[in-house]
């Protein structure tokens, strides 16, 4: 059972990317999923989480009206759009699922999930 990111690499300031998280080996359609990033240097910090059925979403200020989170349950797969990138966005980004039921409010701290996927890099230059 695993969960992979990918769709990280270096763009400049102003771009855009879309992250994928795919499971394997587990349908997280029952689970809230999140996103997490690390950049160099700092802690985990939250970034985004989604409900299960998709009809909930929450953001960190930081990325707020920047970074769009949705899924894709047919296809196992949770995304996170990246607009309007910074510098200051450059991390490691990870996503991760939430075993137990929906929560309402979404979670945010990186000890309420319980798989985590690999991270992939996200770098932006200025």
């Amino acid at each position: 059972v695993q969960l992979q990111a990918f769709g990280g690499g270096l763009v400049q300031a102003g771009g855009s990317l879309r992250l994928s998280c795919a499971a394997f080996g587990r349908h997280v359609s029952r689970n809230d999923m999140g996103w997490f990033r690390r950049a160099p240097g700092k802690e985990r910090e939250f970034v985004s989480a989604i409900a299960w059925s998709g009809g909930g979403t929450y953001y960190a200020d930081v990325i707020k009206g920047r970074f769009t989170i949705s899924r894709d349950n047919a296809k196992n797969t949770v995304y996170l759009q990246m607009n309007s990138l910074k510098p200051e966005d450059t991390a490691v980004y990870y996503c991760a699922a939430h075993y137990g039921l929906g929560q309402t409010p979404l979670l945010s701290e990186f000890h309420e999930y319980d798989l985590w996927g690999r991270g992939t890099q996200v770098t932006v230059s200025s």
